[in-house]
């Protein structure tokens, strides 16, 4: 029997603490992504992003386990999250003025050829109306700071000043690059209450 990886468990990236930020060097991954503007709670182009994501993840988990012998656990969802002004992100919650890329990590095995075939099988049937811009990209983030955020992710703002204004600037660093969430659980089976997310900042020196 193939043996499954599970990244969240061998990779330190995926590993946070309620209540403690935490700086780590985070290795370049590999990511199907896809990117979109405005509320995650309303607008079409983040259900089409879903829509397209999952089944590129879930062709290419069959195709490695059956083409290379190597099966792994298709990984959560994850997003970088941004706006021209950060207030309507960490503030005011604005979502419409929100811009995202949604993101699910993939072995650095998984090549372009691997990719472009997924991609061409999902289409072949009733294909999802986003799926032409999916992409397979590295994202390098180096230097982080990272927490685990339990809750409604509405109650993030409260963590996310601490973050940004408190520790980050104490610790002698720098925001450096997009706000990174990484959902734990399904937020469409947890309750609010339950729900797990990693918040990540990448960082620089001050």
């Amino acid at each position: 029997m193939t043996e499954k990886t599970d990244f969240k468990k061998t990779l330190d990236a995926y590993r946070a603490k309620r209540g403690q930020f935490r700086i780590l060097d985070v290795p370049d991954l590999q990511y199907l992504m896809i990117d979109g503007h405005g509320d995650p709670n309303t607008s079409p182009q983040f259900v089409g992003a879903l829509e397209a994501l999952y089944p590129v993840a879930y062709k290419l988990k069959f195709a490695s386990k059956t083409g290379l012998g190597r099966d792994y656990v298709v990984m959560p969802l994850e997003g970088l999250w941004w706006a021209r002004d950060m207030d309507a992100f960490t503030a005011a919650r604005d979502k419409s003025q929100w811009d995202w890329t949604l993101m699910i990590m993939v072995p650095d095995w998984i090549d372009a050829n691997m990719f472009a075939a997924a991609v061409a099988q999902v289409g072949t049937k009733g294909p999802p109306t986003r799926l032409g811009e999916v992409r397979l990209e590295t994202l390098g983030e180096g230097r982080c700071v990272q927490t685990l955020h339990l809750g409604p992710f509405d109650e993030e703002a409260a963590v996310l000043r601490e973050l940004h204004h408190e520790f980050i600037p104490a610790s002698g660093l720098r925001m450096a690059g997009t706000h990174h969430e990484i959902y734990l659980t399904d937020n469409r089976r947890t309750p609010p209450e339950k729900q797990r997310t990693i918040l990540r900042q990448p960082v620089a020196d001050a």
